[in-house]
């Protein structure tokens, strides 16, 4: 089977980013199978361009890198422009590669146009996939205001998850949205996954802290550091630790974003000497400051749509073992609660979440139980290698299903990424 795999971000270990698709895809080959991955250039990828077109090959996974530049340090505009730049120059290899079935991962919702002429103009099976909803995130954190551009989007939207044969989504509200808008489509919940390897990706490595780290309980959060990840509790929770004189306890943020200068600005009025930021990093580093921790954070900022989040850095915490406090309100509240992995905290609770940090330091009973339940999830429901089968299962059910039956390109030019 071929599959052409349109995403924007991809990248490896040996860059900053999410590496799901990295994963997934190299996976699939392994399974015997040809994937052409089209991408972009993102600054928290370790790709490189040699053109405005670069053929790569990434552990046998077929690579069309095009140079339209992305940053999270992009104002909107620009942002814009480079999702449309990106979305027109792909809709050229949705029409020319030679695939059996069309994967389009959104953010942002224009990898869709892909999507949709592999669907119309060749006739091929459409996958749409949902890492995070769009537009409904950028309408609720404020970024996208003009109502004109906000019902466009909302019914490209809808095109797109009517149009699709199926929609994976990354976690169970993001189905709930999609089954909202439409509600006879086939839906699979993939959500982003553990990597049990982490472990023996860095075997043989050490991590020399700092001074100012050493000796200290690290608590550690990993990404981006932007509107939508409402890190100020991280800040506000370090506050409330060192008035405690909780000296004994660091709080390390790994990742750079939109909100990192702001962010740093604040900590140092108020004078932090626990709150260290190390900017953006590989993450194969990211694995052994991870592996240092006593708890790993996730926090978003207090808008609905994000609670449907589906967060690598939680599954990375699980893969190593490593309990989680979050601050979200939804499936992941209900996960932490049912199974033991973590802490809970209240959005907005500074107090709250100091305590957490405070009691997975201290309580040696507690920070077991919530690791050894963080390890076993990692191992069962979220293991990278089960769902990335999953995946692989219902693409190849596509393929041989009676709706779009299987039909060998004759027309298409023999592209390879």
């Amino acid at each position: 089977m071929r599959i052409a795999f349109f995403y924007q971000y991809f990248g490896t270990t040996k860059g900053g980013w999410s590496t799901r698709v990295y994963e997934m895809t190299r996976r699939w080959v392994e399974a015997g199978h040809e994937v052409t991955v089209v991408t972009s250039l993102y600054d928290k990828s370790d790709l490189k361009a040699e053109g405005f077109i670069t053929h790569l090959t990434v552990e046998g996974v077929q690579v069309v890198l095009i140079n339209v530049r992305l940053s999270n340090q992009h104002g909107f505009a620009l942002r814009v422009f480079s999702f449309l730049a990106y979305a027109l120059v792909s809709l050229y290899f949705a029409l020319r590669l030679r695939y059996d079935v069309c994967v389009a991962s959104s953010g942002p919702i224009t990898v869709g146009l892909a999507g949709l002429a592999a669907k119309f103009l060749r006739r091929k099976p459409f996958v749409f996939e949902i890492r995070d909803i769009w537009p409904e995130g950028a309408v609720q954190l404020g970024v996208l205001k003009n109502p004109l551009a906000i019902s466009s989007a909302r019914a490209f939207e809808r095109l797109c998850y009517q149009a699709a044969d199926l929609v994976v989504a990354c976690s169970p509200g993001q189905a709930e949205h999609v089954a909202g808008l439409a509600p006879d489509k086939e839906l699979l919940v993939i959500p982003n996954a553990s990597d049990n390897d982490l472990e023996e990706r860095v075997a043989g490595r050490t991590l020399a802290l700092p001074a100012a780290l050493t000796g200290k309980k690290l608590v550690a959060y990993t990404g981006t550091l932007g509107l939508m990840d409402g890190c100020d509790a991280i800040v506000e929770a370090a506050r409330v630790l060192q008035a405690e004189g909780r000296d004994d306890i660091a709080l390390v943020m790994i990742g750079s974003g939109n909100e990192r200068e702001r962010l740093e600005a604040l900590a140092r009025s108020y004078q932090l000497r626990n709150l260290h930021f190390l900017g953006l990093i590989p993450k194969e580093d990211v694995v052994l400051w991870l592996k240092r921790a006593r708890a790993a954070l996730y926090t978003i900022k207090g808008v609905p749509v994000l609670n449907t989040g589906s967060p690598n850095k939680m599954f990375d915490a699980f893969a190593l073992g490593v309990p989680l406090i979050q601050n979200s309100d939804g499936w992941i509240w209900d996960l932490v609660e049912a199974e033991g992995c973590g802490l809970n905290v209240p959005i907005g609770d500074a107090g709250a979440m100091a305590a957490a940090m405070a009691r997975l330091c201290d309580d040696d009973a507690l920070y077991a139980s919530c690791a050894a339940a963080a390890r076993r999830l990692a191992r069962t429901r979220f293991d990278r290698g089960r769902l990335a089968a999953e995946y692989l299962r219902a693409l190849e059910g596509l393929v041989r299903g009676p709706a779009l039956p299987y039909a060998p390109d004759h027309h298409a030019s023999d592209h390879r990424g």
